[in-house]
């Protein structure tokens, strides 16, 4: 995503129908500690792919994945897609540029471009590093003798957390539409890191609180209010909506762990 000429040579080899753009430095406390990084792959790589897809000619359909931190501390709840951008995040700020700079492709150069303003999502594919993961797997390793505690920051704060799977569904289903257009893809309910916790280490038959530490280390900076996302757009001219609710979707990703801790 830093070498244009790279994804010139790529776009024209491949020739592809449709365009996902879901690379990232999408870890929002590392976007702290490398602001720099963060919008050059998030920022600029967008503007790279945007105007190689256009430069080529091949002018194929685009989806950019945006963020819900974006909002950042909005001044409405839910959020939807007029909600105006407050990002509090290098992260955040990184990702509504690249919005904005897709809206000015497709009013500019008529491109087929949709913005998926997407909430957190997670499956057994997650990155360790992500609190949802770490917590699934602290808790199968944990029921396994493997380790004894999972040391986090904040476990009250709060997060509309989805199943990756279904919103992979929508992505695809908003590049099939007539016309392009933004949508916010969430499911509308908050959860605490504390409810995942109970949640993950039930499924084991352990107590949280045995085995979870607290520690300043793994605190953002700047915390964003809790943001919960409105679908209502998706679900009217997409036909989507969330089925998987958020305590199968923790089991799932525990007993994935358990899984492979058995391989």
């Amino acid at each position: 995503m830093s070498d244009g000429a790279s994804l010139h040579l790529l776009l024209d080899r491949i020739r592809p129908d449709e365009i996902y753009n879901l690379a990232s430095q999408s870890h929002v406390k590392v976007s702290f500690e490398q602001p720099d990084y963060t919008a050059e792959v998030v920022a600029n790589g967008t503007i790279r792919l945007l105007e190689a897809n256009r430069q080529t000619g091949l002018m194929a359909r685009f989806y950019q994945a945006s963020s819900s931190e974006m909002f950042g501390r909005p001044g409405q709840s839910p959020q939807d897609e007029n909600t105006p951008l407050r990002p509090l995040t290098p992260y955040g700020a990184a990702k509504a540029f690249a919005h904005q700079m897709c809206a000015i492709h497709r009013e500019a150069y008529g491109m087929f471009v949709c913005c998926g303003i997407l909430y957190n999502h997670e499956s057994p594919r997650r990155g360790e590093h992500f609190v949802t993961r770490k917590i699934c797997r602290s808790a199968a390793r944990i029921a396994k003798g493997l380790q004894q505690n999972v040391e986090l920051g904040n476990i009250e704060g709060q997060r509309d957390w989805g199943y990756a799977p279904e919103y992979v569904e929508a992505m695809w289903r908003m590049l099939q539409q007539e016309e392009p257009d933004d949508y916010v893809i969430a499911t509308g309910i908050l959860h605490s890191v504390r409810e995942l916790l109970q949640i993950a280490f039930e499924f084991v038959g352990l107590d949280y609180n045995e085995h979870v530490i607290t520690s300043l280390d793994h605190l953002r900076p700047v915390e964003t209010t809790p943001l919960v996302g409105n679908y209502g757009k998706a679900e009217g001219r997409l036909g989507w909506n969330p089925k998987i609710d958020f305590k199968q979707m923790i089991e799932t990703m525990v007993e994935a762990e358990l899984t492979q801790l058995g391989k």
